[in-house]
């Protein structure tokens, strides 16, 4: 499973997501999308656990959380359709 994290501070780095995510268990992986054009942080990232039962007490426990003067928005995440140029996850289906 992988965790959407929206809402986030454009200051964010993947060690302050690490460091947060800790917290709830091993974090095996952190990706902050960017812009292609500008290569700004796009303020959302994706987050993959070592154990289910760890992501969801992330989930329950920071879903609404302020952090960097943001609240985050954090839920699971779902993989794309097939019909998609590119693998990965989508921003607009983690809403879903």
């Amino acid at each position: 499973m992988t965790i959407y994290v929206g809402n986030l501070s454009y200051r964010a780095t993947e060690a302050d997501l690490r460091a947060v995510f800790a917290d709830y268990g091993e974090v095996t992986r952190v990706v902050l999308p960017t812009d292609r054009e500008t290569g700004r942080m796009r303020g959302f990232a994706f987050v993959d656990m070592t154990e289910e039962a760890q992501e969801d007490k992330a989930i329950t426990e920071l879903d609404g959380a302020e952090w960097m003067g943001r609240q985050l928005r954090v839920n699971k995440a779902k993989p794309r359709d097939d019909n998609s140029r590119r693998g990965g996850y989508s921003k607009q289906e983690a809403y879903e």
